[in-house]
C-alpha cells in the first residue's frame, strides 16, 4: 500500500477515521474529507502520511469537482476512494411520518455524495488503468430497518450503484465494492434511540456490535492490490445477519 494515495470521506470520526488510521499504518498517503473541519484538523495532526485535508459538504457537486481538481495538482495519482461519509437522519419513525426534507438530506449525503466523489475520481483511475473504490453501505440497504426509511433507501441505492459501477469498469483495472455493516459501535450509533439500536442488534446472531478494527481490516483488503478479481460485490460485515 506504500506509494498509493487514498481519498477518504467522513474521515474525522467513526468508520472513516478507523479506515484512515489503518491505511496510514500501511504507508498510504491520505486525503481526508469531512464536514467537521476542527476535528478533521486534529486528526490530520495526529496521523502520519496526511497530504491534504478539506472541510466540505459532499452534497455540493461543484465543491467535490473543485476538490478533486485541487488534489490532482498535489498528487498525480488517486489510487483509492473510500466513501465513508454518512448520516442516519430521523430514526424510530414510521414511513408515513417521515419528512421529505430529512429523506432528501440523507439521500444527499449517503448516495449523491458517494456518486459525486466517484464521478470525479474515476477519470483519474481510468487514465492510470488502476483504482479501488469502496462504498460504505449497510445491512439496512439489503434488508431494510423498520423506522429508518431514509437511511435504508439511501444505502440500498449505494449497493445498486456498486453493482452498476463494478460492471461498468470491470475491464479497466478498477474494482468497485461495498461493505454492508450491521451495527458497528460508533458515536453515530451511540446517538441513536436505545430501542432502535436494540432492534438492530437483536437481529445479529453473534449478539453484539461489530468493532471498528473488524471493519477497517476488511476495508484495507478491499482497497488493496490483492483484491483484483472481486468487483461489484457487497461484503457482509453483519455477525451472521446477512447470509447472501
Amino acid at each position: 500500500m506504500k506509494n498509493q494515495t487514498a481519498i477518504i470521506t467522513g474521515a474525522a470520526k467513526g468508520l472513516g477515521l478507523a479506515i484512515a488510521q489503518k491505511l496510514a499504518d500501511s504507508g498510504t498517503q491520505l486525503i481526508l474529507i469531512d464536514m467537521d473541519g476542527p476535528t478533521l484538523e486534529k486528526v490530520a495532526q495526529s496521523m502520519p502520511n496526511v497530504i491534504y485535508t478539506q472541510a466540505m459538504d459532499i452534497t455540493d457537486e461543484t465543491a467535490v469537482e473543485d476538490m478533486v481538481k485541487e488534489v490532482s495538482s498535489i498528487t498525480p495519482h488517486i489510487h483509492i476512494l473510500v466513501n465513508s461519509a454518512g448520516i442516519t437522519g430521523q430514526t424510530n419513525i414510521k414511513s408515513h411520518l417521515a419528512q421529505k426534507q430529512d429523506v432528501e438530506r440523507v439521500m444527499g449525503v449517503n448516495f449523491y455524495g458517494s456518486w459525486y466523489l466517484s464521478k470525479y475520481v474515476l477519470p483519474f483511475m481510468l487514465d492510470q488503468k488502476y483504482g479501488r473504490i469502496l462504498h460504505i453501505a449497510s445491512i439496512a440497504g439489503k434488508e431494510g430497518n423498520a423506522g429508518m426509511l431514509a437511511y435504508s433507501a439511501s444505502k440500498a441505492a449505494v449497493i445498486g450503484m456498486t453493482k452498476v459501477q463494478g460492471k461498468e469498469y470491470a475491464g479497466t483495472g478498477i474494482t468497485v465494492n461495498a461493505i454492508a455493516p450491521a451495527v458497528i459501535q460508533t458515536a453515530m450509533v451511540d446517538q441513536m434511540p436505545a430501542e432502535q439500536v436494540k432492534y438492530m442488534t437483536d437481529k445479529i446472531p453473534m449478539q453484539r456490535c461489530g468493532t471498528l478494527d473488524e471493519l477497517s481490516a476488511l476495508a484495507a483488503f478491499i482497497v488493496s492490490p490483492d483484491n483484483s478479481f472481486t468487483t461489484g460485490f457487497t461484503f457482509d460485515l453483519s455477525g451472521g445477519r446477512a447470509t447472501y
